[in-house]
């Protein structure tokens, strides 16, 4: 199954309030979920959150999670009039293409959290991953899953964890952008915030975390999710 996260940012002119409100209630509803090959798909709309990673900070302002059943449907999806006629055609109405990101991956439930509902209340923090230069493929992937990731999972308050490695289509030409995609859920703001500001956070997530990834390319984006079509696949 590929985990696809779709990074994507307002066109110019367009207010943050006003591109996640067509994204989550036009575009994804009208176009992108029509697409017949999708299994599972939801929005997450960015909130703020003092001290995001990254800089300069991310300008996306959502994240679209699509399910795939394997790179045949990913093919077919694309070539579909559902696509090329909606989604696509729709696209420059409500974002700045030309920074839209999108990352395929494998997903490893590391930490097992309650069941996805239809109306998540949740937060959770999307944050982007590069290995350090020089470190074979192999080798992080190796060490993110058996060292990184179960100190990750520790963190207080977390109710979920997912680390999501790029998968090897995008290795084909050269370097992928990123190589994991992690995702933490918390039940509110709060404990995300208390979790980061944690003792157990800078003395045992960052040092795991600093032995495997280029601090360069380390970006985060808290959220809410809005299932489209889920949580159960179609």
């Amino acid at each position: 199954m590929i985990h696809q996260f779709i990074f994507a940012a307002p066109r110019p002119g367009m207010t943050v309030a006003a591109f996640q409100d067509y994204w989550a209630n036009v575009h994804a509803v009208r176009f992108a979920s029509r697409i017949p090959q999708i299994k599972r798909y939801l929005i997450n709309s960015r909130i703020p959150l003092e001290g995001d990673w990254g800089s300069p900070p991310l300008p996306h302002q959502g994240i679209a999670e699509i399910w795939l059943e394997n790179e045949e449907e990913q093919l077919a999806s694309l070539q579909s009039p559902e696509f090329l006629q909606g989604a696509r055609l729709d696209e420059p109405t409500w974002a700045a293409f030309w920074r839209t990101l999108v990352v395929d991956t494998t997903a490893h439930e590391i930490l097992v959290g309650p069941p996805p509902t239809r109306d998540p209340t949740w937060v959770k923090l999307t944050v982007l991953l590069k290995r350090k230069p020089g470190m074979p493929l192999g080798e992080y992937r190796q060490r993110s899953l058996a060292s990184y990731a179960p100190i990750a999972a520790g963190l207080p308050g977390l109710l979920r964890y997912l680390h999501c490695h790029t998968r090897d289509g995008a290795y084909v030409f050269g370097e992928a952008s990123f190589d994991s995609v992690e995702q933490f859920f918390f039940n509110n703001p709060d404990t995300l915030r208390e979790a980061l500001a944690s003792p157990y956070f800078a003395e045992q997530v960052e040092p795991a975390r600093a032995g495997l990834v280029d601090p360069k390319y380390v970006f985060s984006m808290a959220a809410r999710e809005r299932w489209i079509i889920g949580p159960e696949a179609r």
